[in-house]
């Protein structure tokens, strides 16, 4: 996509709601955390280059998936979206590679993965390459224990004891959030069928040619 286009999309009516949505669920999650720390001395010990949640399996929907897959057709570079690209190719030859996975034909390249870190292909140097649009489940999703405690438990290096997730958080955002949904099944979608891995959605965000069949 040439530099010129990227730089004169507009933003679609979706961006701007789900955009709103974000700062209603952000402002929620702060007021929370306040509280909890004030009240209960409760902090969350998330934090920048912390991406161990990352490395699990991030559901997304349609409308969201619309937003981020705009944000990186205007804010990344040519080079950017060719890593992007590529991260995300890996992914889905390592989920087609699981046990039990039947061959995704879509992904003929076949790619070395024995040292492959199976993360959100949008996390670069630890950090979301994405973060203004990420998803809801990633703005909502904080812990007060150990940040190697969300390591996968199939994780060699994984601590052991489970993570303390601030649930709270999700309960005052979730009025928010459900905004998605009814914005989602108001358009004439089913909301349930809009929801898939964030990987699959932005390969056909994106319109690559490795991306599932919808």
């Amino acid at each position: 996509m040439p530099e010129a286009v990227r730089a004169d999309m507009a933003i679609t009516p979706q961006e701007t709601f789900v955009k709103g949505v974000y700062s209603l669920v952000d402002s929620a999650a702060r007021s929370r955390l306040e509280q909890l720390r004030n009240e209960h001395g409760i902090v969350s010990t998330c934090k920048v280059g912390c991406c161990n949640c990352c490395r699990h399996h991030i559901l997304t929907n349609v409308a969201e998936a619309h937003t981020l897959s705009q944000y990186v057709k205007r804010e990344f570079s040519l080079e950017q979206i060719n890593d992007l690209r590529m991260r995300t190719q890996q992914w889905h030859e390592w989920d087609n590679s699981r046990p039990s996975r039947f061959p995704f034909v879509n992904v003929c390249h076949k790619t070395d993965l024995s040292d492959y870190d199976h993360c959100c292909p949008l996390l670069e140097n630890g950090k979301c390459a994405a973060y203004p649009v990420r998803p809801v489940v990633c703005r909502t999703h904080f812990v007060c224990s150990d940040p190697r405690s969300c390591q996968k438990v199939a994780d060699s290096k994984a601590v052991k004891k489970r993570a303390v997730v601030l649930t709270s958080v999700l309960t005052a955002t979730s009025p928010f959030s459900t905004a998605i949904k009814d914005h989602i099944e108001n358009a004439g979608l089913d909301f349930s069928r809009s929801i898939m891995l964030l990987p699959h959605w932005l390969a056909i965000e994106m319109g690559w040619e490795f991306a599932i069949s919808l």
